[in-house]
């Protein structure tokens, strides 16, 4: 059984080419053209979100919801309210099976916790990066492969004085300049990977399931 899939504000192609792999019609969709040739959509996801897909993957934008920018949140109350009200609505959109990625955020407390919590480490890649997924009508992703948390490095916050420790890759990432960004979004290919496999074994083994009823952002 082929899936038609779609993965929202995924400009790089990597879970849009994990599904692909398995012979699903999987394209992907975002403001930025893709980095890598394949079936994409340049554009507002709404435009094409009830074409009838039957799994979503969403990546929202982090930049105004991750709580690693929480000294700048009194800041940009304005842009978090339309973060939110993003994500709320492709948490309600009409596809059957949603997954909606992100890293620790104010989604959590604003809208809903969590279902899963995962790290790349879970799943061959041998790197920490926490992420959370907001799951409708899909199970949490079993890991495939743990590995070495990989390499970690200190230092001293200029501001407050305090320790604090973060993953080498997380480091390095920050040394390419204009191009960290797109370094530090960008989905592992293990999780990737099985995001395609496992989300899309357990629709076809499951069949299609009606939405549920749409939630109010707080």
């Amino acid at each position: 059984m082929k899936l038609r899939v779609l993965v929202a504000c995924e400009y790089s192609g990597s879970v849009r080419d994990a599904f692909r792999a398995l012979g699903h019609d999987a394209m992907s969709c975002d403001l930025l053209p893709t980095d890598i040739p394949g079936p994409h959509y340049q554009g507002d996801v709404f435009d094409i979100i009830e074409e009838g897909f039957d799994i979503m993957v969403a990546h929202p934008p982090c930049t105004h919801l991750a709580v690693s920018g929480a000294r700048w949140f009194k800041h940009k109350q304005k842009e978090q309210k339309e973060a939110l009200e993003f994500v709320q609505r492709l948490m309600d959109a009409p596809i059957p099976h949603i997954a909606i990625e992100n890293p620790v955020s104010i989604i959590s407390s604003r809208i809903r916790k969590p279902e899963q919590i995962i790290q790349p480490w879970m799943f061959g890649d041998p790197f920490q990066k926490t992420t959370c997924l907001w799951l409708k009508n899909l199970p949490g992703l079993e890991p495939t492969k743990i590995v070495d948390k990989g390499e970690f490095f200190e230092w001293t916050d200029k501001k407050t004085g305090k320790k604090k420790r973060q993953a080498v890759w997380y480091k390095e990432a920050w040394s390419k300049g204009d191009l960290r960004w797109k370094i530090r979004s960008k989905t592992f290919q293990g999780i990737a990977d099985a995001m395609a496999d496992q989300w899309s074994k357990h629709v076809v083994k499951n069949g299609p399931t009606e939405p549920k009823v749409p939630s109010q952002v707080e």
